[in-house]
């Protein structure tokens, strides 16, 4: 069964490269150089995470979180 996962990337200066977190799954962390390579490896911690919650017979998520952009005005 597939499943989407929301993830978040933010560059990192003082490690020069993306860390992702993925909402959904509070703990779920990874980091790479490269966006490609940040969500290949996001892929890998996911299902590395859901195997865990499994094997410890904890829920796994029914859902994602949304995720939505607003803009603020701000002060010049």
């Amino acid at each position: 069964m597939l499943r989407k996962f929301k993830v978040i990337l933010e560059w990192d200066e003082e490690g020069e490269g993306y860390v992702v977190s993925v909402p959904s799954l509070p703990g779920c962390f990874t980091q790479a150089g490269t966006i490609e390579e940040a969500l290949e490896r996001a892929k890998e911690a996911i299902a590395g995470h859901l195997e865990a919650l499994a094997q410890e017979g904890l829920p796994l998520p029914s859902k994602d979180v949304e995720i939505a952009e607003v803009q603020v005005e701000m002060a010049s």
